[in-house]
């Protein structure tokens, strides 16, 4: 299977993070699983490939052309994957992956995660998500989803697409036993008026 790993490039972080990460990708490999990620050597990115390459798996990194003369590339992808625009990377990532799974990171994952979670609740594509909650990090952003939903922006059913773990067995399981999970028929509801869920004629 192949997994697609969002998350950090940055290493100047705690160093709880990078060894989670170098966890998860050891476990991947261990499970016989491909790493789909955004090809950095650095961070949370470069720590789960160091993993996985490290245990006998095979890691397929995706990245834009502008990013090769920087050096941030990751030496070691079993395949990389080149693409024009950082939208064309997103894409490409996701087509080649049968599994998401959400690592701590900026501004930049938090794209990627609202946007593979959309595609879920729109029912473009039926493949798990899972949220690695690694020391916390994502007790704020979990915390501020939930104000929202209780203010009717966002539906409650929205929580029932991903999973939320701080344990890397438990997320990998998830997202091994899960692969085409069936569309989402969430995008047929919507809020009327006096506040409550009803089915889209």
């Amino acid at each position: 299977m192949n997994i697609c790993v969002y998350g950090a490039s940055s290493s100047i972080i705690d160093q709880i993070y990078l060894d989670t990460s170098y966890q998860l990708g050891e476990a991947l490999a261990e499970k016989g699983h491909t790493i789909v990620f955004g090809a950095g050597k650095y961070g949370m990115m470069g720590a789960c490939a160091d993993g996985a390459l490290a245990h006998g798996g095979k890691v397929i990194g995706v990245t834009p052309r502008f990013f090769l003369p920087d050096g941030v590339i990751h030496e070691h992808c079993t395949e990389l994957i080149l693409t024009d625009t950082m939208r064309e990377r997103k894409k490409a990532m996701e087509d080649n992956s049968d599994g998401f799974i959400v690592l701590p990171g900026g501004v930049g994952t938090f794209e990627e995660f609202f946007e593979i979670l959309v595609g879920r609740q729109l029912a473009q594509h039926a493949k798990p998500i899972a949220i690695l909650n690694i020391a916390g990090y994502f007790d704020g952003l979990l915390a501020y989803l939930h104000e929202i939903t209780d203010k009717m922006f966002v539906n409650p059913r929205a929580f029932d697409l991903f999973l939320v773990s701080d344990d890397i067995e438990e997320t990998v399981e998830y997202i091994a036993n899960n692969e085409n999970i069936g569309l989402s028929d969430i995008s047929k509801y919507r809020y009327i008026e006096n506040g409550v869920k009803d089915e889209e004629k």
